[in-house]
Order: structure tokens, then sequence, then C-alpha cells
């Protein structure tokens, strides 16, 4: 038996209703009534069931990352190549087409590493998180508002990247963590 099942009785969802909307996220309000009586009320992002993707670049002994302005902390982030998927697109596509416009490479080797759901408690939002290797010269348009800094990051430097307080993007140090194992296999 896996650690994850459960014989638990989901709760039943009564009501769904919009309490707040912008051009890019709508929360609900989901009222829930528990099989023990218990009765809630949780706000979530709607869920759009739109997926994304993360790709670890791999360079030789270099991880290929990015200085990216973030505005949840408002400062610059060393991360990854991320993006959503499009309409059509399998993640693999998409990991293909994100590291092309952000930083200029296509993969012929490109390996999954893991799913993860980046904040299950409130919102859908899958993210297919892959390693790319055989990187390629190609460049595709991307929709970033300024140009991207691309960071080599030697893979003998993981711990000291995953161990900095100041690095704390969460779904990035999971992958780490993640390519890190899959290093020492």
């Amino acid at each position: 038996m896996s650690l994850l099942d459960t014989e638990q009785q989901k709760p039943e969802i009564t009501d769904i209703r919009v309490v707040a909307q912008t051009k890019i996220f709508q929360v609900q309000a989901v009222s829930l009534s528990f099989s023990n009586g218990q009765k809630r009320v949780y706000e979530r992002l709607a869920p759009s069931r739109r997926a994304a993707v993360m790709v670890l670049a791999i360079d030789g002994d270099d991880l290929l990352m990015i200085r990216e302005y973030a505005v949840g902390p408002d400062r610059y982030e060393l991360v990854c190549v991320k993006g959503l998927i499009d309409e059509g697109e399998t993640p693999v596509e998409a990991a293909n087409r994100e590291l092309q416009e952000e930083i200029g490479y296509a993969s012929h080797n490109i390996q999954h590493l893991r799913t993860v759901y980046t904040n299950p408690g409130h919102m859908f939002s899958p993210l297919h998180m892959f390693v790319a290797r055989d990187l390629v010269p190609s460049k595709l348009q991307g929709d970033e508002p300024e140009p991207l800094t691309v960071v080599r990051v030697p893979l003998s430097r993981l711990d000291e990247l995953i161990n900095n307080p100041d690095f704390g993007n969460s779904s990035l140090l999971v992958a780490l963590m993640m390519l890190q194992k899959q290093l020492a296999a």
C-alpha cells in the first residue's frame, strides 16, 4: 500500500462562486461539506487546468539558469527555463519551445524529471519538470519584457545553490534536488 493511499471520503463541493477577478486570476470561494458534518469555505485560484513546464538545461558540466525579475518578492531571481504549455502542445514540445525562447537553445534529449503541484491547497497547477541535454543553438522570439541574462552554474555547485538562504523558489528547489539525486545515481 502506498503512503498516499487513503480510504477517506473527499468533501462534497456544495457551491463555487467568484469573489474576485483580475485579467489573470479568478478567486473562487468553494463551499465544502466534510463527511463528519463540518462545513467550510476555502478560497482558491480558479483551476485553469493549464499546466506549465520547467526545464533544467544542462550544457556540459553547467546548469544554464536565468536571472529574471520576479514581481512577488520584487527582486531579480535565479530561475530555470519555464512557461505555460500552449494549446495543442505536449509538455516536451513546450519545454523545447521555452528553451529556444528563453536561452536560445533547443534540445534533442529532454527527459521527464517529475511532475509537481506548486500549491495544491489553493489551485490546480501541474508543473512538469524536465532535464534537457544535447543542446544546440536555436532561437525563437519569446514574450519576456526585457532580455534575460543566462547564468552558468557549475553542477558541482548545486549544494551551494540549494543551501543558499536567499534562494527560495520552492518548485525550483525541488527540481534541483531531484536533479542532484539523478546525478548521484
